[in-house]
């Protein structure tokens, strides 16, 4: 799936990567703590979070996350977007809750991630 079409679905604003909208993300990953994204989540996921803090998008880059979308309104904190934005990781907002985003991502054809091992 786009990216573009996962704007779309969740009714995104972009806060970074309008350039890279054409970014085909085939899994995602849902989840607050950090350290379960480390451990579990593929390389090329799309994250799906409510943590809108500077270690989010410090998590994704390490775990090599294709983007990252943020639940039910929750604004980043200005470092996170700056940092976003340098290391070209689409970031985007949605107003939806995370049990709502996942559900239309997975009824639109978006696996969930497979545990890594």
């Amino acid at each position: 799936m786009q990216l573009r079409h996962i704007v779309s679905l969740l009714t995104c604003e972009i806060l970074s990567g309008e350039d890279l909208l054409d970014l085909g993300i085939d899994c995602c990953f849902a989840a607050d703590l950090m350290s379960d994204v480390l451990a579990s989540a593929p390389n090329g996921a799309l994250l799906v979070t409510g943590l809108a803090s500077s270690q989010m998008v410090h998590t994704a880059e390490v775990a090599d996350l294709a983007a990252i979308v943020l639940v039910a309104g929750k604004r980043p904190e200005n470092e996170a977007l700056a940092f976003a934005r340098q290391r070209k990781l689409p970031l985007l907002l949605t107003g939806l809750s995370m049990f709502e985003a996942c559900s239309l991502l997975s009824q639109h054809g978006l696996r969930g991630a497979v545990r890594k091992e």
